[in-house]
Parts: C-alpha cells; sequence; structure tokens
C-alpha cells in the first residue's frame, strides 16, 4: 500500500473507532509494524490533523475533521452493489428508491475504468415474496425517528388478537419478513412482532420516555441474559429453550 493510500485508511480507521485505539490495533489492520502507526500519526498531526493521544493510550481523532472521500475500491463498489440490490429485493419502497439513487450517485463519482461494475454486475440477490402489510415499514421508519409510540392490535401465531401499546426502536428487514422490536407495555417486557400480523396501527401523541439508544442497550442486554439461561449441553436441542425476548409474538 503506498503511504498516501496508508494515511487515508488511518485517518478512516480513527474517524471509525468509538474509543481510543492502539497503535498495535492500527498496526494490526493495516498490516504495517507499530514503528510506522507511530510515524504516519506523527506526519498526520504535522499536518494538523486533529488527532489526540499517545504511544501506549491510543488515539482519537477529534470531532468536527472531514477529508475529501476516499476513491473507492473494485471490491468496495461491488459491496455496495450487493448491500443495494438486498435493499432493493427487501426494504419497502423508500428504501428501495434510496438504494437505487445510492448506486447512482456512487457511479457519478466513480473513474471510468470502473464503470462496468455498475453495468455487468457479478453479484446478485434472490427476489422473495413482500408480506401484506397494514403499516408499512416507512411508517415504521417514521415512528421510531419521532420516538412515538404506537397502538397496535396484533394477531399472534395461535389466532389470538391483542391491543397493545408499544415503544418501537428497531425494525428488522429478513427473508421470512419484517420484525418490529420494542418495549411491550402489555407484557412489560421487549417482544418481537411481526409486521404482517399486526392487523392495526396507529401512530401516538405521547413520545416513548427513554432514549432509542438506550432501549436497543437494555433490549440487547435482555436478549444475552435469557439465552446464557437457556443454554444447552452440547449435542442437545430443546424447542422451549427459545428465549421469551427474541421470540415473535
Amino acid at each position: 500500500m503506498r503511504r498516501g493510500d496508508r494515511l487515508f485508511e488511518l485517518i478512516e480507521i480513527l474517524r471509525q473507532a468509538r474509543q481510543p485505539i492502539s497503535a498495535s490495533s492500527i498496526a494490526e489492520r493495516l498490516e504495517v509494524s507499530k514503528r510506522t502507526v507511530y510515524r504516519d500519526i506523527g506526519a498526520l498531526m504535522a499536518q494538523r490533523v486533529p488527532i489526540r493521544g499517545e504511544a501506549g493510550v491510543g488515539y482519537v481523532l477529534e470531532a468536527g475533521f472531514h477529508m475529501p472521500p476516499l476513491m473507492l475500491t473494485s471490491d468496495e463498489i461491488e459491496a455496495a452493489i450487493l448491500g443495494a440490490q438486498w435493499v432493493q429485493t427487501r426494504g419497502d419502497p423508500g428504501l428501495s428508491r434510496a438504494a437505487e439513487s445510492l448506486v447512482a450517485k456512487i457511479e457519478a463519482v466513480a473513474p471510468q475504468d470502473l464503470h462496468s461494475f455498475f453495468t455487468d454486475h457479478a453479484t446478485s440477490v434472490a427476489p422473495i415474496d413482500i408480506p401484506d402489510e397494514v403499516f408499512s415499514a416507512s411508517e415504521f421508519r417514521a415512528a421510531i425517528r419521532q420516538r412515538r409510540k404506537l397502538r397496535l392490535r396484533y394477531r399472534d401465531e395461535a389466532g389470538a388478537i391483542t391491543d397493545r401499546i408499544v415503544w418501537p426502536f428497531l425494525i428488522g428487514y429478513r427473508d421470512q419478513g419484517r420484525i418490529v422490536a420494542a418495549w411491550c407495555e402489555l407484557r412489560e417486557g421487549y417482544r418481537y412482532f411481526r409486521t404482517e400480523r399486526i392487523i392495526q396501527a396507529s401512530v401516538l401523541d405521547a413520545i416513548i420516555p427513554k432514549r432509542l439508544d438506550r432501549l436497543r442497550a437494555d433490549w440487547k442486554k435482555a436478549m444475552d441474559a435469557e439465552r446464557d439461561q437457556y443454554v444447552l449441553p452440547a449435542n442437545k436441542s430443546d424447542e422451549n429453550s427459545v428465549p421469551a425476548v427474541t421470540k415473535d409474538e
């Protein structure tokens, strides 16, 4: 890797890090020595790139630093196209249009010799049947962004119908359909709801009283805790061992 490309890659590593990252970790990702990392960090700091930290502690890139977009590699272009293909076949109409627009924008800035990657795809995604929904995935996404509670009328797997007030914080796109992860006031716990089983839904004026990142973090802790309770010996299985928090309602 040329030194100029390596410096750009180093900045990108720092930009993506959520906490101080050690020279050893950087060296491993760049496949260079720690000495080279120290030298490159020094060169960037000399060019007034706002990097804080020191050897043995770790480095962070201060917020607000921007650099010109990096030239994409052929693998990065194919990864973007494959992701867009998946979204176009499984996302709601809004996300599908956004995926198509994203690929067009990437193609517009890609060098001429890489344009064949956009017209002659080396990847494909199998189409699926999109489930019928009375409340679209885009409406769920909007409610999550606005931190609004939802009132649901829901039919479970056995056919029983219940009315719920839920705090949605995540919508999952799967080959088998879409699910909404939420805190359920009726069950007083985290639950998954299959979107095709929702009979009726409405957005309430009530604001979810908890930050979404906190809900997601607590949900993950609850899943991990319940999963630990159902760990089985090797080579054994039990259909009743599925944690309730990860089970579809």
